[in-house]
């Protein structure tokens, strides 16, 4: 496979990582964020040799036609531009119409300038799904209308969930795919069939894979890790018996023990306080298992919500959705499946499926902001794929 990339809002490289499995050139990446810019440049570049341009640079500061000159490429000559403008003001965790207003927002737009100039033969955005929310309606009209008007033809403006394409993770994230009018489209498929289901679909009794869960990314679990989450969720807590909870737990997928050597082998080290309540928070379960000797003065007077926080991640299932505090407990459920602690930057990264010898850069706090904002190399792969298998079809 080949063709020429460019990668907007780059990060740390996940949509390039993906990209370069594939076999494509990715002639530039922007990334203003210092630290995930290194970490591009440590592992796209320095380790996997491509000859990428990268800019940290602020994105609004760099001249797209300039820079297409610079690279050296004429106006359609671009195979496809990738990238996730800054999310932040369309996140759908905002209340009310927090984030309407929000500058970032606009980088939206400066993403199509790109396009402009570059005329590619197509582009993919990604997002959360708060994209779609009515409150941002203005800007995802405007961005359509763009596109519309300037020789491009939406052919998915909706939502995907990595966990149907086999990444181990329940992350639901918004996709755009424009390709240029001048394309023959007759027959062009996107997104891509979904090749991964829940345990108790048709799909999977016929033969196809279930979504893989979080318990892939740790160790396999031992007869005495199996016989306390017996007790203290399968027993209590679901219908099973003990022999088919035996033989769920016994045929989960697991990864491999952590390499001592692994830069990114660390996690938070939790006050005395955080040990003894992870101490209590039974296995699968959430804040609220802790019980009241640990709960928090935000969490008092039976408060309902935010049950994930200080949550341990569920073996059974795909993970929670990996975001930027994903080293934290109390940024949700990243307590580690049996261990009194956090989980560590590696775990997070491998549910966000980038192999170990790709290393994070920074502290603590930057790594896991670059994991969490990264697009899963797997689900880019698979979507990148299908995109240019039906443009070299035609």
């Amino acid at each position: 496979m080949s063709g020429k990339v460019l990668d907007l809002f780059s990060g740390a490289g996940g949509f390039s990582l993906a990209a370069h499995r594939l076999g494509l050139t990715i002639e530039a990446a922007i990334e203003f964020d210092s630290m995930a810019s290194h970490t591009y440049r440590e592992n796209i570049v320095n380790r996997l040799n491509q000859k990428t341009k990268i800019l940290n640079e602020d994105i609004l500061s760099v001249d797209p036609d300039n820079l297409r000159n610079n690279l050296g490429l004429k106006a359609g000559e671009l195979t496809l531009i990738l990238g996730g403008p800054p999310c932040q003001g369309f996140s759908s965790h905002r209340l009310k119409d927090a984030g309407v207003n929000d500058p970032r927002n606009k980088l939206l737009f400066r993403y199509f300038d790109f396009v402009q100039a570059f005329s590619p033969k197509a582009f993919l955005v990604e997002n959360v799904s708060g994209l779609f929310w009515k409150r941002h309606k203005e800007y995802l009209d405007k961005f359509i209308e763009l596109a519309n008007g300037n020789n491009y033809k939406i052919l998915f403006c909706g939502a995907l969930n990595a966990k149907d394409y086999g990444v181990p993770q329940n992350r639901k994230r918004a996709f755009i795919l424009g390709v240029r009018k001048d394309i023959n489209k007759e027959g062009f498929s996107f997104p891509p069939p979904q090749t991964h289901f829940s345990p108790k679909s048709e799909q999977v009794k016929s033969g196809s894979f279930k979504w893989r869960t979080a318990s892939s990314v740790f160790e396999p679990l031992s007869n005495r890790i199996i016989e306390k989450y017996i007790e203290q969720h399968f027993k209590p807590h679901t219908n099973l018996g003990r022999k088919e909870a035996i033989e769920l737990l016994s045929s989960l997928e697991s990864g491999t023990a952590l390499s001592a050597d692994d830069p990114c082998n660390v996690h938070m080290q939790p006050t005395e306080k955080m040990r003894k309540r992870f101490e209590h928070t039974r296995l699968n379960g959430s804040r609220i298992d802790a019980g009241k000797e640990f709960e928090l003065k935000c969490h008092a007077n039976n408060y309902s919500g935010h049950k994930d926080v200080y949550g341990r991640i569920c073996i059974h299932q795909p993970s929670n959705t990996i975001t930027t505090g994903c080293n934290n407990p109390s940024k949700g459920r990243f307590v580690h499946p049996w261990r009194n602690h956090g989980i560590t930057l590696r775990h997070a990264s491998r549910l966000q499926t980038f192999p170990d010898d790709f290393i994070f850069y920074g502290s603590n706090t930057q790594q896991a902001k670059q994991i969490g904002n990264a697009v899963p190399p797997l689900l880019g792969e698979v979507l990148i794929n299908e995109i240019i298998n039906g443009l070299d079809e035609r």
